[in-house]
């Protein structure tokens, strides 16, 4: 299983809301938040493909497509966006574990549903044909309907916490401090 770590948005709303620089470089303890991602992918055990596509955001599902091209030899694939740096590596690894008896998984945390979004193999052409920015959203509807999605219960809410503005970093540096603690 291989990580694509998506890096590739410009972060509008996050300089929007006062935020100064892209928003994967906002500081949390120090670190970049995408190193904490990066981070929680080591300690997951797994490997990851950083998807930073040349001259901007072509969408995320172009941004998916790419990096399942780059890594096409892999057995399945974990959709994770660098911008959700509390997600923690024993998430990451839950949804590795679970793709061994699931084609999709999602985490949920109290009923949301997360990331990292996992897809089996079997997903390699769907995955290369996305475009745009709706991800992968289709696919996992897809399964849902045919009843190959499993929605895996997590207690992690750094899976649905994302940093698309200020508030956003101030509450994730606020539950960062509060994990240490």
């Amino acid at each position: 299983m291989i990580v694509l770590v998506l890096a590739a948005g410009q972060g509008s709303r996050f300089t929007a809301s006062g935020g100064l620089g892209h928003k994967l470089d906002a500081l949390i303890a120090g670190k970049p938040v995408l190193d904490h991602v990066l981070h929680a992918v080591d300690a997951a055990g797994l490997e990851s493909f950083l998807v930073r596509p040349p001259g901007g955001n072509g969408g995320m599902g172009e941004s998916i497509a790419m990096g399942v091209q780059h890594t096409r030899g892999a057995d399945g694939w974990l959709i994770l966006p660098g911008d959700l740096p509390l997600v923690t590596g024993r998430t990451i690894a839950a949804v590795a574990q679970a793709l061994a008896a699931s084609p999709v998984v999602v985490p949920h945390y109290q009923g949301r549903a997360g990331h990292p979004v996992g897809f089996q193999r079997c997903h390699y052409r769907e995955l290369m044909a996305l475009h745009g920015d709706r991800g992968a959203a289709s696919i996992v509807q897809a399964a849902r309907l045919a009843g190959r999605a499993l929605e895996l219960a997590v207690d992690d809410q750094g899976a649905v916490l994302d940093v698309d503005s200020c508030a956003d970093l101030a509450m994730a540096q606020q539950l960062f401090q509060c994990r240490q603690t």
